[in-house]
């Protein structure tokens, strides 16, 4: 790490001569050091970028013309390769999607803060707004990537002005009275310990699929979540991954409810059948660690009575859609059990610090924005408590 006059770092293969003129440096493919003399530090610094992005394959004799493709299929591979795969799929989807057919092409010095703004407004009114924000997330890491590299000089999305946030729709989650018809329906089906588990610790689908029994401690009344699974069916194969963020990782508490149905699954767990599939070893990588995890599918707290697999997110929402129908209460997907438990959470009390960790949630504000409602009900209640405690005026 080369320092200037003043001791200050200036970063790999850049140093201040006396003469007040900065020396760059890398190595060459070729094995061969290369040097040069700049007045500025900033153009050494570009010079030692681009040297290195010259010994990379994808742009090898074409530095000084980089396209934008060129340095995002250079930015996946050295920047983003240790991101869970779900993360690097979502910035391949809207690379691919929308940034490259208008900028893909372009050298990457000659893209301005309209061309990004033209790819936002493409986009406002045909995607939902996090659709929009993951894009312009997608396009300000790799184009911030490469100003920290000296490839551009600044970064063009300071200049780029995002659509209002549209106001969030409704989230469904159920009253009191449909959750107490729809448990009551939900017992009569195999799955009847998923959903209810469920609406007892607030799971994520994933999170509930990938969850193992060495995740689970009856001694301690707990569950950690460590890891999600998903079936991609382009692959047509199971996929490991972290939780979606650092807060994902948690032990939750065991209600006694959850801890009767997990004690009764483990209890059956020698009847269950069984498919080849679960001998597989599925592997993630641990984050906060960097190591490779892996775990036997076999070791699944949850898998299907009639194929002995684990079971699908569709196969769980086509299940609740019976139940709803028997119930006779409005179709749901599988998240609205998690919305339910959130609500059924506030309504009893419990604090929006706790529950934000319970559900795994980075912000408060996250968890009060989109889980909490306040049901009528709720709101006359709390008028009630009011008027009680309430001094004569």
């Amino acid at each position: 790490m080369g320092k200037d006059l003043k001791g200050k770092e200036l970063g790999p293969g850049v140093m201040q001569r006396k003469d007040g003129k900065y020396s760059a440096r890398y190595t060459g493919a070729d094995g061969k050091r290369h040097e040069k003399y700049f007045d500025k530090v900033s153009e050494a610094k570009k010079y030692v970028a681009l040297g290195k992005l010259n010994n990379d394959e994808d742009v090898d004799g074409r530095v000084e013309t980089l396209t934008v493709d060129q340095w995002y299929r250079y930015w996946m591979r050295t920047f983003k390769s240790s991101l869970a795969p779900n993360t690097q799929r979502n910035y391949r989807d809207r690379y691919e999607r929308d940034i490259k057919p208008r900028i893909g092409k372009m050298k990457i010095t000659d893209v301005k803060a309209m061309h990004c703004q033209q790819i936002i407004n493409a986009m406002d009114g045909r995607y939902a707004t996090s659709t929009i924000y993951q894009t312009y997330i997608c396009m300000g890491s790799m184009l911030k990537s490469a100003m920290m590299n000296d490839i551009i000089p600044n970064q063009p999305l300071n200049g780029v002005v995002m659509p209002k946030v549209k106001k969030r729709g409704v989230i469904h989650f159920l009253t009191i009275d449909e959750q107490n018809r729809f448990v009551e329906a939900a017992k009569k089906t195999r799955n009847a310990p998923q959903f209810l588990l469920v609406l007892q610790t607030g799971l994520r689908t994933g999170e509930l699929i990938g969850l193992t029994w060495d995740c689970v401690d009856f001694d301690k009344r707990t569950i950690t979540v460590e890891k999600q699974m998903e079936f991609r069916y382009g692959q047509k194969q199971w996929r490991a991954a972290p939780p979606k963020t650092m807060s994902g990782f948690r032990t939750i508490p065991l209600t006694d409810e959850a801890y009767d149905i997990l004690r009764s699954v483990y209890e059956k767990r020698p009847f269950r059948k069984e498919s080849p599939l679960l001998e597989q070893e599925l592997e993630y990588i641990d984050p906060c660690s960097g190591r490779t995890r892996r775990f036997r599918m076999k070791d699944l707290v949850f898998i299907n009575f009639r194929t002995g697999e684990p079971t699908k997110n569709s196969s769980y929402d086509t299940n609740l859609y019976k139940i709803c129908e028997s119930a006779g209460i409005k179709p749901f997907c599988m998240h609205a059990l998690r919305h339910t438990f959130a609500t059924r959470c506030i309504e009893r009390g419990v604090k929006p610090k706790a529950l934000q960790k319970i559900l795994g949630h980075s912000n408060l504000s996250t968890t009060m924005d989109t889980y909490v409602h306040v049901t009528d009900e709720s709101l006359e209640e709390a008028m009630e408590i009011f008027s009680k405690n309430s001094t004569p005026i």
